[in-house]
């Protein structure tokens, strides 16, 4: 997968936007949080099916730059992962649905238990003779999943129960570790290792993506990226990694518009000057957030069209949207314009937004025309 033996595979070429995936970038930016980790194995999250991207895509460039270990959502997710790496750990975040055990234990998937009624239908299935391993999750204060402090020294106390699980690993999940120095990461830390004796032995896993940028206090046996694989920023005070995904529109007009005209639904925006609007094939029905739209009093997102920026004007509708081009010379139908990417960042999309990156790329809808670059 080097820059010298790259290849465009097209589809849906007759699409209104499309999506340039860089799956060497995904890889590059894997052996970079590798990298910044050199005690702990590195493995990867792919849940939302790869963080937009395509599930088996990221697991197969993942695979490709070295990672043996991934984490999914849905035991639907994990099946699909398994196809493509055969011979991957996969861990399921969701843990194990109800009558669910036989199923993940056949495609040797490792239910993240996160609770004491997960634990004790695991620990049936194990003792009926039923294979398979499982991870133990921790609560250390997020308040989502994970057997409570209490919860996890009750379990600790019936070492029988423990030992017949096939637990691999003991994890937790950090809260505010993209906000520096905020005091409930430490916490989480120092919760997270009060825990850990309680089952010697077992390797430990605590950090996300912004957990490895906090160093190697965090990275404890097996780290857990995500959202930086895939070049959005993890924390505040990291820039990304190299940009993965690269969203574009394509011109579908270009009008002329008066000075006091307005532009979209609910004529939000009143143009200023005589202007060139171009209409892109893209909305809301893409995964292009509404709230990146434009008005009178609040300005909204920017593309990247013919090496200039250009604003978003007015609302942002489900299959359109509208860019003031008047300050960009030779823009005609057909072009493209940059949506997010390596001139606009996925994070300041998704800031006019009011929401994040991973919001951005996991809402990326099925019309695209997608482009994977070996």
């Amino acid at each position: 997968m080097t820059d010298g033996d790259r290849q465009v595979i097209a589809d849906n070429s007759l699409a209104g936007g499309r999506l340039t995936i860089d799956l060497a970038a995904l890889a590059r930016n894997w052996c970079s949080l590798a990298a910044m980790a050199p005690g702990a194995e590195t493995g990867a999250v792919v849940k939302g099916d790869g963080y937009g991207i395509g599930l088996p895509a990221a697991v197969a460039a993942l695979s490709w730059a070295g990672c043996r270990t991934f984490f999914v959502a849905l035991a639907d997710e994990g099946r699909t992962a398994r196809a493509i790496a055969p011979d991957a750990t996969i861990y399921v975040l969701d843990g194990l649905p109800p009558g669910g055990a036989a199923a993940l234990a056949a495609d040797r998937l490792r239910p993240i238990l996160s609770s004491l009624p997960e634990v004790s239908e695991w620990a049936a299935w194990k003792n009926a003779g039923g294979a398979g391993e499982a991870a133990l999750h921790v609560d250390t204060g997020m308040n989502r999943l994970g057997l409570s402090p209490g919860e996890a020294r009750r379990l600790a106390g019936e070492p029988a129960t423990v030992a017949g699980l096939g637990l691999m690993l003991l994890m937790s999940h950090l809260a505010c570790a993209d906000q520096p120095g905020h005091p409930m990461t430490e916490r989480q830390r120092a919760a997270f290792a009060a825990l850990a004796p309680l089952f010697p032995g077992l390797p430990l896993s605590l950090a996300n993506s912004a957990g490895v940028l906090r160093g190697p206090a965090f990275h404890f046996a097996l780290t857990r990226p995500g959202i930086a694989l895939y070049g959005a920023r993890a924390a505040e005070d990291y820039p990304p990694l190299e940009t993965v995904v690269t969203a574009e529109g394509r011109v579908l007009l270009v009008r002329e518009a008066e000075t006091g005209e307005t532009v979209g639904y609910g004529a939000t925006e009143t143009l200023c000057r005589r202007s060139k609007i171009a209409v892109l094939g893209i909305g809301y029905a893409d995964g292009y957030h509404r709230l990146a739209g434009s008005g009178d009093t609040r300005k909204g997102a920017s593309v990247f069209i013919h090496g200039r920026r250009a604003p978003v004007v007015g609302r942002v509708s489900m299959d359109l949207m509208s860019v003031d081009v008047t300050d960009v010379p030779g823009v005609e139908r057909g072009d493209y314009a940059e949506l997010f990417g390596p001139n606009i960042p996925v994070d300041e999309v998704a800031h006019h937004a009011e929401t994040i990156g991973y919001e951005l790329l996991t809402s990326l809808g099925r019309r695209y025309e997608r482009r994977y670059l070996p």
